[in-house]
């Protein structure tokens, strides 16, 4: 409370103020005051400066303040006015007895106004008189010659801190990143208590800790509850008087337990018949810790497995002795196929080939490296229609009439004398086995195309694989004739080291023989798995060189560094351009987990049932077709037969498994026998593409004989992605032919084509187009029309760097369109051409 100034009375009220002031000091305050008045008029004259001053109202200085009295010590209160000719507390409405106080007298140096300071002491058993009527309160009075002023009031109390708290904090358990509220309710106490909190003994400062606060009702609060914080809490209660501590509270942090991942399953316990597999997880992802849940559930998984019993591999009869080659030796081999060796079975001991000396007129020591033989024209010789010359004659731009452009020729026989173009195996590969590259092929002709060919080019294909090599007119120099081959290679029998994101998106195919001169691009086609984009995927070919390193020869959509090689990437299919045979593969790298392989879903179950446990085996290939056809041939072997149609799946570059599971069987005629409720194929099995026969098995058991009916839902997906699910119903006691699903050998063709048998576009009609369109035409009406019109204008750059734009394009159709190209559509597309130039093409005789 301030000051409150009175106001100013006569010197003669004053005194007759003072003389009713209780005792002896009211007589003692009014002798003062008159004899004050006396002085100040006397003053008035002769010191007008400490005259003005009396007329000034006290001024406190100094106030008392509220104080504690703690324990038994008692307590000072204090002011100071100025000016003031007397100072006296007064204490609950009464006065401080005279001799109580302690006063002092000075002068304000920077006003020269007198200065009077007053003491008291106040006991703790004055306060206690009162004690709980009212509080203990005194107030200082200070005199001037102009009136009084008051002081503030100060309030005395006696200080305690009671020993019990009104709330504790409790112990407890918690789940890591629970939050925590531990309340304290401190002591009763004046002055109030100021709260703190320790951990194990040490100050909690939440100013050091965002994850700490103390609420204005004292409680402390952990945000997250962390391991770290498991401790002993205590809240300390403190003022003045004394400092308290509640007991301690014990906080334990707590983890529960997680499991992990599954491992990868074991291999089956039994290297031959059923046998067990297991895989197992760990309670570890997190570990439990200070008395947190165990995990729950099974640890280990088991699953029956069945494992194909070895079979040890033994020989075939040897073969008759070959020709007598040209480093003067003649060989005969044998294979390991009497059976094979399959399963882990032992491969056959002993060589393959025999090799001895001879003698003949081949014999030389001049070896040529490439497989090249002269033209025989004492043997075989094949005959077809037409001229194979263009006509040099007519105008650049021919003529058409109402024939048909792409129609047969005119009736002329030309003969064309050339080696044998079916050579049998046997001769074929006495004849390849002299060369220094042949141990790097495959054993045997399963997956292997080859014929003679000379300057009219042919066609060789592996059927039922989508794979084929075209050899272009004039791509051999008149005048040679080249054995050539086409080989697919199983995937075990060829190293291709991949890195990093890198997978295998096609078969691994040789063309040769390896250095053979070409004239002109002949086009490997083959099958891919991927979808393609430029934003997903980095495509490259590669190719083995002849150290046996693989190198990258092209980066599709990039700029080509060589002339040598180029690629038409389509849907399911690549069109390779190369100068150079050899082995090539496509292998991509994904730029982002968008990058996807399209995979093909194929259902196999045995033709015969005769016990109770029936299998159904669920292969995830990559989806070309050679690979579909190697697993086919298995299942053949295993007595398989295919259940329904084959389905794509996208597998994205995810780092996700795939997994299977098999669903909605009738439970009262069959039953599951796997474990868990799915299977998993891991991620990196699938991507890579360098395990071709990935599959799971379901065994299933029929719960009685009669049961010939299967329906079920098989569901195929990767984890967090779409997926395809089979319905399956069938009848195991019938038989699925392979033939009503895959195309037979015989609707494609011959394995080698050889001359003008091999093309659509007959030979001379081919010259005519070539001839007209190569060189520029008026407004556009060459070769880049066409392209144009063929839907290959993208591909303008490669088709201008070649001495015949026109015959890498009709090549490129060849490849693609074989055997089943609509030449309709061909001929009005180059008819168009024509129009545009205001010429049209026409039928000539050479």
């Amino acid at each position: 409370m301030g000051a409150r100034p009175r106001r100013r009375r006569a010197p003669a009220a004053a005194a007759a103020t003072a003389a009713a002031a209780p005792g002896p000091l009211g007589a003692l305050l009014a002798a003062a005051l008159l004899a004050a008045a006396g002085a100040q008029q006397s003053a008035t004259v002769a010191n007008p400066v400490s005259g003005a001053s009396l007329d000034l109202l006290p001024h406190f200085q100094l106030e008392p303040e509220d104080v504690y009295i703690v324990k038994n010590k008692a307590v000072s209160l204090a002011c100071r006015a100025t000016p003031a000719t007397q100072i006296y507390f007064k204490c609950n409405g009464e006065w401080v007895h005279q001799g109580d106080h302690i006063t002092q007298h000075s002068t304000d140096r920077s006003t020269g106004l007198p200065v009077m300071e007053v003491r008291i002491e106040v006991t703790r058993q004055q306060v206690e008189k009162i004690f709980g009527l009212e509080e203990y309160w005194c107030q200082c009075v200070a005199w001037s010659s102009s009136g009084t002023t008051k002081s503030q009031k100060a309030f005395v109390r006696i200080a305690y801190l009671r020993k019990n708290f009104e709330q504790e904090p409790t112990a407890r358990e918690v789940s890591i990143e629970q939050g925590i509220v531990l309340p304290c309710r401190p002591p009763e106490g004046i002055p109030p208590a100021e709260v703190e909190w320790l951990r194990n003994e040490e100050l909690v400062d939440p100013a050091l800790d965002a994850n700490v606060y103390v609420t204005p009702e004292h409680s402390l609060v952990l945000r997250q509850a962390r391991l770290a914080d498991t401790a002993n809490y205590t809240c300390v209660a403190k003022n003045i008087v004394a400092r308290r501590r509640s007991a301690s509270a014990a906080i334990t942090v707590y983890v529960n337990g997680g499991w992990s991942t599954w491992t990868q399953w074991s291999g089956c316990s039994t290297s031959c018949g059923r046998g067990w597999q297991k895989r197992s997880r760990t309670c570890t992802n997190p570990t439990p810790l200070n008395g947190g849940a165990f995990c729950e559930g099974q640890n280990v998984q088991k699953t029956a497995c069945t494992t194909l019993c070895p079979v040890d591999g033994a020989w075939s009869e040897w073969s008759k002795w070959s020709v007598c080659g040209a480093e003067c030796t003649h060989w005969r081999s044998r294979e390991c196929s009497e059976p094979a060796p399959r399963n882990g079975g032992r491969d056959c001991h002993g060589p393959e080939l025999d090799t001895r000396n001879c003698t003949s007129e081949l014999c030389s020591r001049d070896n040529p490296n490439l497989l090249t033989i002269q033209p025989d024209l004492s043997t075989t010789t094949m005959t077809y229609q037409g001229s194979l010359c263009p006509r040099q004659d007519g105008p650049a731009k021919l003529q058409l009439p109402n024939g048909h452009l792409l129609s047969p020729l005119g009736a002329g026989r030309h003969t064309l004398h050339h080696s044998s173009p079916a050579a049998e195996g046997a001769d074929f590969m006495a004849r390849l086995s002299t060369q220094s590259y042949f141990r790097s092929l495959p054993r045997g002709t399963t997956n292997m195309a080859y014929g003679t060919f000379n300057f009219l080019g042919g066609r060789l294909m592996i059927p039922n694989t989508g794979i084929s090599l075209l050899i272009p007119p004039d791509a051999i120099p008149r005048g040679k004739i080249y054995e050539v081959y086409l080989t697919l290679h199983k995937q075990e029998e060829v190293r291709l080291p991949l890195a990093g994101c890198q997978t295998l998106l096609s078969p691994i195919v040789s063309c040769g023989p390896p250095g053979v001169l070409l004239t002109r691009p002949a086009i490997l086609a083959m099958g891919h798995c991927v979808e393609a984009s430029a934003e997903n995927w980095s495509i490259r070919l590669k190719k083995q060189s002849c150290e046996g390193t693989w190198e990258d020869v092209l980066q599709l959509g990039a700029e080509p560094c060589t002339e040598l090689y180029y690629c038409q990437l389509e849907a399911q299919a690549c069109y390779i351009f190369t100068e150079q045979l050899g082995r090539f593969a496509l292998v991509g790298e994904s730029l982002s987990m968008a990058a996807s392989k399209r995979l093909k879903l194929v259902l196999f179950a045995p033709a015969a049932c005769p016990s109770l446990e029936y299998n159904i085996r669920v292969y995830c290939l990559s989806d070309t077709q050679d690979v579909l056809k190697e697993v086919i041939q298995l299942e053949k072997q295993l007595g398989g037969q295919l259940i329904g149609a084959p389905r794509v799946l996208h597998f994205k570059d995810s780092y996700h498994n795939l997994r299977l599971s098999i669903h909605d069987m009738p439970s009262s005629l069959w039953k599951s026998k796997l474990l868990a409720s799915y299977q998993e194929i891991p991620f990196y099995h699938i991507w890579s593409g360098l395990q071709p026969f990935l599959h799971c098995t379901f065994t299933l058991e029929r719960l009685s004989p009669s049961t010939c009916e299967l329906a079920c839902k098989i569901w195929v997906w990767q984890v967090e992605g779409d997926g395809q699910s089979f319905t399956v119903n069938f009848n195991i006691a019938k038989d699925t032919r392979f033939s009503d699903w895959l195309v037979p050998d015989s609707e494609v063709g011959a394995p080698a084509l050889v001359g003008p048998s091999a093309f659509k576009i007959p030979f001379l009609i081919r010259q005519k187009i070539i001839s007209s369109l190569d060189p520029p035409g008026t407004r556009g009406a060459d070769w880049r029309t066409l392209a144009q019109k063929l839907n290959l204008d993208s591909h303008l750059s490669f088709f201008a760097s070649k001495p015949s734009p026109t015959a890498m394009i009709l090549n490129l159709w060849e490849a693609r369109h074989f055997p089943n190209g609509n030449l309709s559509q061909l001929a009005a597309a180059v008819a168009e051409v024509g129009k545009q130039d205001g010429a049209l093409f026409s039928e000539a005789e050479c």
